[in-house]
């Protein structure tokens, strides 16, 4: 591996690497954040791994200020991050969808 330029950094058990441990914090913090923001008394399950998956989202979406140390979502994804499409409404923002119907007497909205 090291012949194609592949530094392996291996860590011995309970060895703690000062970065990672400093970024999850920062996700454990941000995700208290939005949870405190939010109006309910009580999450899902579903609602929590969401919360989680769009606080990781964001905090990758940009590159670290002394430099990368975890790439940016864009390279690693290939997303491509548009403002009006990741970044229109906060977290848990309660929305309605009204769709395109008939004067039928069947359900127009979904739990």
């Amino acid at each position: 591996m090291e012949a194609t330029g592949i530094n392996m950094n291996t860590t011995a058990q309970e060895e703690q690497i000062p970065e990672i441990e400093q970024y999850i914090q920062t996700i454990k913090v941000r995700i208290r954040a939005t949870i405190n923001a939010l109006p309910l008394d009580q999450l899902s399950h579903q609602l929590i791994v969401e919360m989680a998956y769009n606080t990781v989202f964001c905090v990758n979406c940009f590159p670290h200020k002394d430099g990368i140390h975890f790439k940016p979502t864009n390279n690693c994804r290939r997303v491509k991050i548009e403002f009006n499409k990741h970044c229109r409404l906060q977290f848990g923002t309660y929305i309605q969808i009204h769709k395109k119907h008939n004067n039928s007497l069947l359900l127009r909205m979904r739990n």
